[in-house]
């Protein structure tokens, strides 16, 4: 769609980067076309494409100054000289590098290097912008810091944007759209909030963020209020919020850590309140990370920092029946 970023996600060898550079034309696909904006483009070189990329490495010459690095395609384009400059200042502006066109890549960090690298492909005003995975090269903080950067730039601009990535985290702020990837295939297409909270298999809840399987057979489903009871195999009965499912058909369900509450043990009570017992637990400052065995099943669950259990202890666990996704396939 129109001035939306669209993130190809999935594993190392799903095809991703395949796709990105078939699109950009530096690869041709085996079957099929590609069209931008109602118009076939597969046969057309990178160059002719109207499009902008910005690499993994960021491809900048060592040898040019930031000034030259960004008007290295137009100075190809042979875009008039007074052009060139007005656009490189547009560019550098965009990414606030203003003052920096006379450094080499070698006197920049990481950070600046990466919007060198976008300032360049905004340069040429593309119709389309694609990352190939350009934040893998930075540090967990400046990561953070830079996928926010350039959600705000593509906002700003409105410009088309395909994105490339492994990192959940990233796809899940950055996109408006993530198509996820396996084996060559997509499997899922949807927002963030779609392809979180409703996985359409195993895989696609398992890759996005982290969630605990628990199998069972539909013991009863009420379809007019979209409710499901799951009986497990040890006997534990799951309410469940549920779409066409049968009685009796096996189902996966998938509980992200988020909608387990844990509290002191005492009587158990209502329905999705089970004893639990601690197996692990790890202290990340803000939060508390937890594994806890639930009959033969394992969870994953979190809570704050003031609200500690240690392994081995008994404890109440509470799975939140509308947020649970009761996977059929």
């Amino acid at each position: 769609m129109d001035g939306e970023i669209l993130t190809l996600l999935g594993p190392s060898g799903c095809g991703k980067t395949t796709l990105l550079r078939c699109v950009a034309g530096f690869l041709k696909p085996d079957e099929g076309d590609i069209y931008l904006g109602g118009r076939v483009i597969t046969d057309l070189p990178p160059e002719r494409r109207g499009m902008g990329m910005v690499f993994q490495s960021y491809a900048l010459w060592p040898h040019m100054t930031v000034f030259d690095n960004i008007a290295f395609g137009l100075k190809l384009r042979k875009t008039p000289k007074d052009e060139i400059g007005k656009q490189v200042r547009d560019a550098l502006d965009m990414v606030r590098l203003s003052g920096l066109e006379h450094r080499f890549p070698r006197q920049l960090s990481g950070g600046q290097q990466q919007r060198v690298a976008v300032a360049r492909a905004l340069a040429m005003k593309p119709e389309v912008l694609l990352f190939d995975e350009p934040l893998s090269n930075l540090d967990a903080k400046l990561r953070e810091e830079m996928r926010f950067e350039i959600k705000d730039l593509q906002r700003k601009l409105k410009i088309t944007s395909v994105y490339v990535t492994h990192d959940q985290a990233e796809a899940l702020v950055l996109s408006d759209r993530i198509a996820l990837m396996d084996k060559g295939k997509l499997v899922y297409l949807g927002s963030p909030r779609e392809i979180y909270d409703f996985p359409r298999n195993k895989f696609v809840a398992d890759f996005i963020g982290v969630t605990s399987f628990i199998e069972g057979i539909v013991e009863s489903f009420n379809a007019g209020v979209s409710r499901a009871i799951i009986r497990t195999e040890d006997g534990l009965l799951i309410h469940a919020s549920a779409r066409d499912v049968k009685k009796d058909q096996r189902v996966t369900v998938s509980v992200r850590p988020e909608h387990i509450r844990l509290s002191a043990f005492k009587k158990i009570e209502g329905p999705n309140c089970f004893e639990g017992r601690i197996s692990k637990m790890a202290y990340l400052g803000n939060s508390i990370n937890y594994h806890v065995e639930v009959g033969s099943w394992l969870l994953r669950t979190q809570t704050g920092p003031e609200l500690v259990f240690k392994p081995g202890e008994k404890v109440e666990v509470q799975l939140d029946p509308q947020k649970i996704a009761v996977i059929t396939v």
